[in-house]
Parts: C-alpha cells; structure tokens; sequence
C-alpha cells in the first residue's frame, strides 16, 4: 500500500492526462452498450417469461442457475465470437446484466396487479398497448432495480475483460500500473471507478426514491 500522498498525487494528474480521458470514455462507451444491449434483452426474455406461465417454469430456474455463475468463464467464447476488440468486452458486460434484468422483469410481471390487466382486457388494448400501458408503468421500480444491478454487475464483466485482453479502457490502465508497478497511479485508479460507481448508482437510487414517492403521494 503505497503512502496516501502519492495516491492523492496521481490521483491529481490523471485529470490532466488526455489518456485518462481516452480510457475512460472507451470503458464508459462499452458499459453502455453492454447495458444497452443486455438489458434491453433481459427485459424482453422476462417479459416473455413473466407472461407465459409455461415458459417460465420451464426456463426461469436456468436464469437463476446461471446468474451467479462467474461470466468470466465465457470470456474464452466471446473471443472467438467478438475477437480481441471492444466487441468481446461490450460481450462480457452485456452477458453480466442480462441475468438480474430478465430475472427482476419476469418476476415483477407477475405482480402486476390483476384489476389493472382486467382494465386493459376490457378496453381490449393489443399486446404492445398492455405491455406499455399497463404492465410498464406497473412494475417501473422493480425494472430500475433490475437494471441498477445489472449496470453494477456490466461495469464488473467490463473492466474484467479489459484487465484479460486489451490495449485500451480503465481495466487495461488499471493492468498496466499494476505491471509497471506504478502503484500508487493504480489505487488512484481504481478510486476513480468506485467513485463513478457511487454515484451512477446513487443517481439511480435516487430517480427510484423520488418515483417511489410520488407513486406514494399518487395513491
């Protein structure tokens, strides 16, 4: 652990350094792809499970298998899907966030109010007005946690990756002091990415408070 002075110090310097700001809008490009893509498929994987009670007792246990199984292991996969370049990063993100947005999302489905999906029935709204008529803004909050998570875990997969193979991104920076032995550039490092994810998901936490409140003050 080196002194904090020297922390503090690099911790300065990477604000004036333009390969900072190189890595980190590389990182940040792929986290919201990852998140992009990966969430928007686990919220269409849950609502199909949610929906279907068939399906989802029959595929919903896999998600809950699968989620907690270390998605660096795949890693190997998304090489020889994506290659070396960002696509086997955004890969890796995007695999990580699936599993807690598809799980929130279909079981957040089935606990949408049943008077409200009779109200949708009678006024007989199609599938895509029941879905963004009734069941989106019922289950709102549970989606923004699902995806809270999945940004966490998405940010993990990500700079994982980078750390394996790669020649740009936090992860690849973070690498490379630690190489170099420029340790004390490294822990300032990494306090930037545990800074940045305080307050993604402080702002997260706080769009929910505020919806949860007002959905409150609504009812």
């Amino acid at each position: 652990m080196p002194p904090l002075p020297l922390i503090v110090r690099e911790f300065v310097l990477l604000f004036v350094d333009p390969s900072f700001y190189w890595n980190l809008g590389v990182t940040v490009g792929e986290v919201l792809l990852a998140v992009a893509v990966g969430g928007g498929a686990g919220i269409a994987v849950g609502v199909v499970l949610g929906r279907n009670r068939y399906l989802g007792s029959a595929f919903e246990p896999l998600l809950h298998y699968l989620g907690p199984t270390p998605k660096i292991i795949f890693f190997p996969i998304m090489i020889m899907w994506f290659g070396v370049g960002p696509g086997s990063k955004i890969a890796m993100g995007a695999l990580s966030c699936f599993f807690p947005v598809s799980v929130s999302v279909a079981s957040s489905m089935r606990e949408v109010d049943q008077v409200l999906i009779r109200v949708g029935l009678s006024f007989r709204l199609s599938a895509s007005q029941m879905f963004t008529k009734i069941y989106l803004p019922a289950m709102r909050i549970p989606v923004i946690n699902g995806i809270r998570i999945g940004l966490g875990v998405a940010v993990v997969g990500t700079l994982l990756a980078e750390t394996k193979l790669a020649n740009q991104g936090l992860g690849y920076a973070v690498i490379q002091t630690y190489a170099t032995f420029n340790m004390p550039r490294m822990y300032a490092l990494l306090l930037i990415v545990f800074l940045l994810a305080i307050a993604v998901n402080t702002a997260l936490g706080r769009y929910t408070e505020v919806r949860m409140a007002k959905k409150a003050s609504d009812g």
